[in-house]
């Protein structure tokens, strides 16, 4: 029996997801800083923005999936409610809430009660400025371990209208023709899961200086 009781702690550190010996989070951890690209797996674009507005609705601009998996347009970095709830490295947490800000125009993924011009599902825009905007801009990450993993399919779920982040696949026209409407969903199914894909990911370190491009 002495023999099984040592064995005990070493299976019980095996079974914890999302962590390394001594309680560390795993090297595949997604981390607060990290940049990326996000794949809606169910149908496999990438989540998308850019300087055109929506021509009903708010006004804001434009969020959309794109198939094309080297366009710079997809970059997203990920941040905290505030800058000090989620410093550079630090793994997030499944239930973590954040915000994504696209790389290229320094808005955050956002939503409200306004119809998305497609599937009349809930507008899914980009809003604020230099990566400020307002509460509306936060997104619950929901995993099943520790962690999210960036091997992980994740939903997003927004915290100030309870609607998962999602694509049902409807396509857009002139200007932007080809690109899928992303939208928000207040079922949880398979239009709402998402893949941390390419990217440059902040190592969970001690050493926030350390990350890894992909």
């Amino acid at each position: 029996m002495r023999g099984g009781r040592r064995l005990f702690p070493l299976l019980l550190l095996a079974l914890l997801p999302g962590l390394c010996h001594g309680g560390e989070p795993a090297p595949g951890a997604v981390t607060c800083g990290s940049v990326l690209k996000l794949l809606n797996t169910r149908h496999s674009v990438r989540l998308h923005s850019h300087e055109v507005k929506y021509g009903s609705g708010s006004g804001q601009q434009s969020v959309t999936g794109v198939e094309a998996s080297d366009d710079a347009n997809s970059y997203w970095r990920i941040r905290g409610k505030s800058d000090s709830s989620c410093q550079r490295g630090t793994p997030v947490k499944c239930g973590q809430a954040i915000r994504l800000t696209h790389v290229n125009t320094g808005k955050n993924l956002h939503t409200h009660h306004f119809p998305s011009p497609l599937s009349n599902n809930q507008e899914v825009s980009a809003f604020g400025d230099d990566g400020e905007g307002d509460d509306l801009d936060f997104w619950i990450v929901q995993c099943s371990g520790t962690y999210w993993e960036r091997e992980d399919a994740v939903r997003f779920k927004h915290v100030g209208t309870e609607v998962f982040l999602s694509i049902t696949g409807e396509q857009y026209g002139h200007p932007i023709r080809g690109q899928r409407e992303v939208h928000g969903m207040p079922a949880a199914n398979h239009h709402n899961y998402w893949k941390a894909m390419e990217g440059v990911f902040i190592k969970p370190s001690l050493d926030p200086a350390k990350h890894d491009e992909l």
